[in-house]
């Protein structure tokens, strides 16, 4: 019921449990002046089979959670949503999680979102620069783009439209580059060459093992800087280098999320884009289990890891603090009310998806084959959810919260496919639409 109906419809909608809109009964309903009584008693009685009916259809989204008015300028509701956004998903930063909810929301709102072509998996090409010859044609134009890529200026510019909103995210160096080394251990040949795979050894004579030119060497050194389409081997000596770098990204990007503090990003971007608190929910997602983890709790190590990285750590701590002056400039009690927000409406969706908080299960054990993550290697093992009592029927909204990247990736597609040929041959038969199965060979993905 919009905000604008009549005082006595909402009352008749028990609405007016809510004492922001509580009101008297207009004169019109009680003056034996206006109507009379029978009048009176059919309108309120029109008003409350109305009301039931909407209340009836609408219960299955009776877990969706309603924005919050908030206190703290600006107010969102005064702007349109913003639809176009563009999304550098970086490695190992949360990304993942991230993608699948630009996903949703642009299924929800009917966004076209840019896909990689069949013949580049789930990434656009990924080592080399972006380039729109990636982009599959049925994906065009676009709204939204979310898949791993090197960043390229000018390619995404020509890909995108002009109101398009840059994002991307950054994580704190020591936790990444443990996080890459265990993830590409069988991919990176810098890593593969260490013996007993030991992430100390490397770091002790980081040279004798890293080759700059050789394929996947971007997962050893200086990752958030070749994403961001810089040069991972320049010289941290450079006086120069850097800060026009970091002057070049500040430029183009709106906003620069944080995986430490994921939800307060969350809250930055809903204020970005004038989104609305549903927008934004999200499951944790291509994690590694805890056996596949490794706590640097050595301060020497943690010393070696952003020495070896010098441009992802001075990259790292100079948009910590923009991110921090962001936070100021919104209010840090504003924005931990809208944290605390999130937090309950990620519950209450939870609970209608799983009965209960998630439970994070190991490949092999989830039942349905369209949320398995993608395994990188036998060493690391990649957990995943399973939904309860998964086939067939389940919620769609719950089954694309947990939805990996490859099969979340792969579905856009196909859907986006058969629209685009339904366009083309508007009376022709098309086969179900349904979810596609993951490659038995899946290309190599990060998050």
């Amino acid at each position: 019921m919009k905000q604008g109906a009549p005082c006595w419809v909402r009352l008749a909608l028990h609405l007016d449990r809510f004492p922001s809109m509580a009101c008297p009964l207009p004169s019109v309903l009680y003056s034996p002046k206006t109507m009379s009584r029978k009048k009176a008693f059919l309108l309120l009685l029109l008003a409350f089979s109305t009301g039931t009916l909407l209340l009836r259809q609408s219960a299955h989204l009776g877990w969706f959670p309603k924005s919050p008015s908030f206190s703290c300028a600006p107010l969102l509701s005064l702007r349109p949503k913003h639809t176009a956004v563009a999304f550098l998903k970086t490695h190992k930063t949360a990304s993942s999680t991230m993608q699948n909810l630009l996903f949703r929301f642009a299924e929800r709102h009917n966004l076209t979102v840019a896909l990689p072509h069949h013949a580049y998996g789930h990434q656009f090409c990924y080592p080399r620069n972006f380039s729109t010859r990636f982009v599959h044609p049925h994906t065009l134009p676009p709204r939204i783009i979310a898949s791993h890529l090197r960043f390229n200026r000018e390619e995404l510019r020509r890909l995108m439209p002009n109101d398009t909103v840059y994002v991307t995210i950054l994580r704190e160096p020591v936790a990444m580059f443990e996080s890459l080394f265990s993830y590409y251990n069988q991919y990176c040949p810098a890593f593969k060459r260490v013996p007993n795979g030991s992430m100390e050894v490397f770091l002790d004579n980081p040279h004798s093992y890293y080759r700059p030119h050789e394929k996947y060497a971007m997962y050893a050194r200086n990752t958030m800087v070749h994403d961001l389409g810089g040069d991972p081997e320049h010289s941290p000596g450079d006086p120069t280098y850097l800060p026009e770098f970091i002057r070049q990204v500040e430029s183009i990007f709106s906003l620069v999320m944080l995986a430490e503090y994921f939800d307060e990003s969350l809250v930055l971007l809903r204020r970005l884009l004038a989104w609305d608190l549903e927008d934004i929910l999200y499951v944790k997602l291509n994690m590694r289990s805890p056996e596949s983890k490794v706590n640097v709790t050595s301060a020497r190590l943690a010393a070696q890891i952003r020495a070896w990285n010098a441009l992802d750590a001075h990259l790292y701590d100079h948009f910590n603090a923009t991110f921090w002056r962001k936070l100021n400039d919104v209010g840090r009690d504003c924005v931990q009310k809208e944290v605390h927000a999130l937090h309950q409406a990620c519950e209450r969706l939870a609970h209608h998806c799983f009965r209960g908080q998630p439970q994070m299960r190991p490949a092999m054990q989830i039942k349905n084959k369209e949320l398995r993550p993608w395994q990188p290697s036998a060493k690391v093992d990649i957990v995943g959810y399973d939904l309860p009592g998964s086939g067939p029927p389940l919620d769609e909204q719950c089954l694309k919260l947990v939805m990996p990247e490859v099969q979340y990736s792969q579905y856009l597609l196909r859907k986006q496919s058969l629209r685009n040929r339904r366009r083309a041959t508007p009376h022709r038969p098309l086969p179900p639409r349904g979810l596609l199965r993951p490659p038995r060979h899946s290309p190599l993905k990060g998050a």
